[in-house]
């Protein structure tokens, strides 16, 4: 098994994840010593669009265009990447401000959703007041993907060692993008499981990623706002270390996607789009 980035492998910025903590103390049954350790950061990233404040998120300072560029796709804000027309990071004085440009008319549809969103750690849904908003429909995805197991314990393997800041700090999530074959291309960490998921879907078209061509694999468990993400990216599989939830299982299988569960340890469980592993077996 790796037990760092690989080589060729898009990987989140270690240095800008992590800060030093100098006065810890290890305590053991026998002993107590003061030592140094390295959290992972946290900090508020306020999005906003065409000047207009729209969401605050707790997120790792690493990668942050491209948690821009995600988080307008899956959130809807825009209706695909090319839609947004400039992101500038600006630091501020309580935080990151990611500045996005969109077009006119997204602008304009944006602020009728009257959405302010003030979330906790990587929370995709926090501050919605209703129903509708919170269980937006989705496009079914059309990609033709089909992956043999093989693929996904590939990636399932693969996964661990290429979390080079969750090596260094332990604390955070990552979302991965894999080919057909599982091999893995691009990877994002952040303390949100939401927030990696965003950043590793706006990373895709800079680095010549076709999402149709691939699967994502997670390290966390698997949401409703998990598979809408991956569905608002037209991803056919979404494969989870952990369980996932039933509004998940559901819109998986409304959205044409493939929801694998307890992905670990060289197995799997198959909770929605059996078709899309190949196996005959699967499918009577």
């Amino acid at each position: 098994m790796p037990t760092g980035p690989s080589e060729g492998v898009a990987v989140a910025d270690v240095q800008a994840g992590s800060c030093r903590i100098d006065d810890c103390w290890l305590v053991t049954e026998e002993t107590a010593g003061r030592r140094r350790e390295t959290v992972a950061e946290e900090v508020p990233v306020a999005l906003i669009y065409n000047g207009t404040p729209f969401a605050v998120m707790l997120a790792t300072p690493a990668d942050l265009d491209d948690f821009g560029r995600g988080f307008s796709l899956t959130e809807g804000v825009v209706g695909s990447l090319a839609d947004i027309e400039s992101i500038a990071v600006v630091p501020v004085s309580r935080g990151i401000e990611v500045r996005v440009a969109i077009g006119a008319d997204w602008a304009l549809a944006l602020a009728t959703r009257k959405r302010a969103l003030a979330g906790r750690t990587g929370c995709g849904l926090c501050g919605v007041d209703q129903f509708s908003e919170a269980l937006r429909p989705v496009a079914r995805v059309t990609a033709p993907l089909v992956v043999a197991p093989a693929a996904v314990r590939r990636a399932i393997a693969e996964l661990p060692g290429l979390q080079a800041l969750n090596q260094r700090v332990g604390a955070v999530h990552a979302a991965a993008f894999a080919d057909a074959s599982g091999r893995i291309l691009a990877l994002r960490e952040d303390v949100g499981r939401h927030n990696a998921l965003d950043k590793l879907i706006g990373a895709l078209p800079a680095l010549g990623i076709d999402p149709a061509e691939g699967f994502v694999m997670v390290s966390s468990r698997c949401s409703y706002e998990m598979v809408h993400k991956t569905a608002a990216a037209g991803i056919g599989l979404i494969a989870a270390v952990s369980a996932p939830t039933s509004l998940a299982v559901g819109l998986a299988a409304k959205a044409n996607v493939a929801l694998l569960g307890f992905a670990r340890d060289g197995r799997f469980t198959v909770y929605a789009g059996a078709e899309r592993i190949a196996g005959a077996d699967l499918h009577e």
